[in-house]
C-alpha cells in the first residue's frame, strides 16, 4: 500500500501518537484522561482530521471480538460467583512442600487458570491469594508476584479467549480453537516450566528462608478450635467440651444436695401430722351443732378443693403451654435448618451448573463453533440460570475494556490507511521470512519491539494481515505457523517490561493496594530485572516447539 498524502501522513502520525501515548502512559500530566478516552480522541482525530469516513470507523470495530470478549468476560463473573478461583487459591498451598514448590505451583494455577479465564480475570483475583501466601510462609512476596503475572501471559498465549490479542488473531486467521490449542499448547507448557526455573534460580536465596513455625501454630490452634466442637444430635445444636464441664459439675451439685432436701421434705410431712392431731381432738368435742359444723366443713372442704383444682388447671395449662413454646422452638429450629439445608443444595446445584455450561463452551469452541457466539450464548445461560438480576453481575463486566477496543480499532484503522504500517513492512519483509530461522529471529525481534512500544493488541493490529499474508505466498501452513508466532511472540513480550502487558500493571495495583498487612509495591526495575532473561529464553524455547 503507497503512502497517503503528506497531510494525511502528518495528521494521522498524530492522531495514532496520541492514542499511542495515553495508551502506554494513561496518566500524563499535560492530558491525564486515561487509557479508553485517549482511544476515543485517537478515534475522533483519526475522523475530523478525515484520514478514514465516519462509515469506514463504524466498519473498523469488529464486532465478533467485542462480542467474544463481552461473553467471555460475563463467564469469568459468574465463575467467580461460583467460588472457582477461591479453589483455585486453595489449591496453591495445599501440602505445600516449600517456598520452591509454591513458585511452581503458582506458575501452572496461573497458566491454566488464564488459559480458560483470561490472563486478567486470574491476576486480579489470585493476587490476594499470593500475597496470603507469601505472608503465611514468612517469604518476601516479590518472586510469587512475579510467578503470577508471568505465568499468566504465558498460559494466555494458549486459547483464543486468554488474551485479547489472540481473540484478535483467533477471529482475522480463522483457525479454530481446536487448532490453536494444538499449535501453542506444548509452547505454554514448556514456557511455564522454563519461567518458573528461572525464578528459582534468580530468587534461589529469597526462596530458601526456612518457614516460620508460628502461623503453622497458629493453623494448628485454629483447626483444634474447630475440632473441639461437638454436635449433639438430641439438641440439634453446637457445644464445646466447657459447656459439657458446666453440665457436669451441675448434675454434681444436684447429687450432693439431694439429702437435705430428703430431710426438709420428711420434716414438712411431720408437721402436717402434727397439724392434724388437734384437728382430730376438736372433731371428737363437737356439741349439738355437730350437723352445722359439718355442712361449714363441707362448704370449706370444696372451696378448698376448687381452689386446689383451679391451682392443678392452672398449673397444667402453664406447663402446656411451655411444651407448646418448646415445640415451637423445636419446629422453628428445624425449620430453620431444613432451610439452611435447602440453600445449601440449592447453592451446590447451582455450582454444579456454571461449571457444566463452562465446560459446555469450552467443547463447543473445540467442536469450531462460532467462539463469538458460544460465549454469549453461555454467558446468557448463566444469567437464566441464576434467577436473580443479572444488574450486579452485568456491572462487574469491564464495558471500559470493550470502548476501549472499539476506539483502538478506528485509531489503528486510520493509521494503516496513511500507508506507514505497509511502508515499514515492505522494507523488513525479505529479512522477516518464516521459512529460515533467521527470518524468524527478524519477526520475533520486530514483534517484541512494537509490543513493548505500541502495546500487544495495536501490534497485532497493524502487522498481523501483513505477516499473514506474507507467509501464505510460501505455503498454507506457513500462513497459519505466522499467525501462532504472532500470537505467542505478542503475548510473551508482555513480560518484558511492567508496562508490558495489562496483566502485569494489574497485579502491581492489586498488591499496592491490598491490606495494609499484605500490601507491597512491585516496582519498574525489579520487573524489568527479572522480565528481560524471563522474556528472551521462553521465546526462543516455545518458538521450537510451535507448529
Amino acid at each position: 500500500m503507497a503512502l497517503a498524502t503528506s497531510v494525511n501522513v502528518v495528521l494521522g502520525s498524530l492522531a495514532f501518537a496520541i492514542f499511542w501515548v495515553l495508551a502506554v502512559f494513561p496518566a500524563v500530566p499535560f492530558l491525564p484522561i486515561g487509557r479508553t478516552a485517549g482511544s476515543l480522541l485517537g478515534a475522533m482525530l483519526m475522523v475530523i482530521f478525515r484520514i478514514i469516513t465516519p462509515n469506514q470507523a463504524y466498519a473498523a470495530i469488529d464486532l465478533p471480538i467485542i462480542g467474544l470478549l463481552f461473553g467471555t468476560m460475563l463467564v469469568s463473573v459468574y465463575l467467580e460467583r461460583a467460588d472457582m478461583f477461591k479453589y483455585l487459591g486453595k489449591l496453591l498451598s495445599w501440602k505445600s512442600k516449600g517456598a520452591k514448590d509454591l513458585v511452581f505451583r503458582i506458575c501452572l494455577i496461573s497458566a491454566i487458570s488464564s488459559a480458560l479465564f483470561t490472563n486478567d480475570t486470574s491476576c486480579v483475583v489470585l493476587t490476594e491469594f499470593v500475597l496470603k501466601i507469601a505472608r503465611q510462609h514468612n517469604l518476601p512476596p516479590l518472586p510469587f508476584l512475579l510467578a503470577l503475572a508471568s505465568s499468566a501471559n504465558i498460559g494466555s498465549s494458549a486459547t483464543p479467549i486468554g488474551n485479547p490479542q489472540n481473540l484478535v488473531i483467533a477471529v482475522q486467521s480463522k483457525i479454530s480453537f481446536g487448532n490453536f490449542l494444538i499449535g501453542i499448547l506444548p509452547a505454554m507448557l514448556l514456557g511455564v516450566v522454563a519461567n518458573s526455573l528461572i525464578l528459582i534460580c534468580m530468587y534461589w536465596r529469597l526462596l530458601s528462608i526456612p518457614k516460620d513455625e508460628e502461623d503453622a501454630a497458629i493453623e494448628v490452634v485454629a483447626e483444634d478450635d474447630l475440632n473441639s466442637h461437638r454436635f449433639s444430635p438430641a439438641t440439634m445444636s453446637h457445644f464445646t467440651s466447657s459447656s459439657t464441664q458446666e453440665w457436669k459439675s451441675t448434675m454434681e451439685a444436684i447429687n450432693v444436695q439431694s439429702p437435705p432436701n430428703i430431710n426438709r421434705n420428711m420434716g414438712h410431712v411431720e408437721t402436717i401430722r402434727n397439724r392434724l392431731t388437734p384437728c382430730e381432738t376438736d372433731i371428737h368435742n363437737v356439741h349439738s351443732d355437730m350437723v352445722e359444723s359439718a355442712r361449714n366443713s363441707n362448704a370449706s372442704k370444696e372451696v378448698a378443693n376448687d381452689a386446689s383444682s383451679q391451682k392443678r388447671e392452672e398449673t397444667t395449662t402453664s406447663h402446656n403451654v411451655a411444651s407448646v413454646e418448646r415445640l415451637r422452638g423445636a419446629l422453628s429450629v428445624q425449620s430453620s435448618e431444613g432451610k439452611e439445608d435447602l440453600t445449601m443444595r440449592w447453592r451446590r446445584m447451582w455450582k454444579s451448573c456454571v461449571y457444566l455450561v463452562t465446560i459446555g463452551m469450552l467443547i463447543a469452541l473445540l467442536m469450531g463453533l462460532n467462539m463469538s457466539w458460544t460465549a454469549i450464548t453461555a454467558a446468557l445461560a448463566l444469567v437464566v440460570l441464576d434467577f436473580k438480576d443479572a444488574r450486579p453481575c452485568l456491572a462487574k463486566v469491564s464495558y471500559l475494556l470493550l470502548i476501549f477496543f472499539c476506539g483502538m480499532f478506528i485509531t489503528v484503522d486510520g493509521f494503516n490507511k496513511t500507508g506507514i504500517p505497509s511502508t515499514l513492512w515492505d522494507l523488513m519483509e525479505p529479512y522477516a521470512q518464516i521459512d529460515r530461522v533467521s527470518g524468524i529471529a527478524v519477526l520475533t525481534i520486530i514483534i517484541l519491539i512494537l509490543s513493548n512500544l505500541a502495546s500487544n493488541v495495536p501490534t497485532v493490529l497493524l502487522l498481523g494481515g501483513r505477516v499473514a499474508a506474507s507467509a501464505a505466498i510460501i505455503s498454507a501452513a506457513d500462513e497459519k505457523k505466522a499467525w501462532l508466532i504472532l500470537a505467542w511472540v505478542s503475548t510473551i513480550a508482555g513480560n518484558l517490561s511492567l508496562l508490558g502487558s495489562a496483566a502485569n500493571l494489574i497485579v502491581c495495583e492489586q498488591a499496592r493496594q491490598a491490606d495494609t498487612h499484605l500490601g507491597y509495591t512491585l516496582s519498574f526495575w525489579s520487573h524489568l530485572k527479572f522480565g528481560v532473561p524471563s522474556t528472551l529464553i521462553v521465546t526462543a524455547v516455545g518458538l521450537a516447539l510451535i507448529r
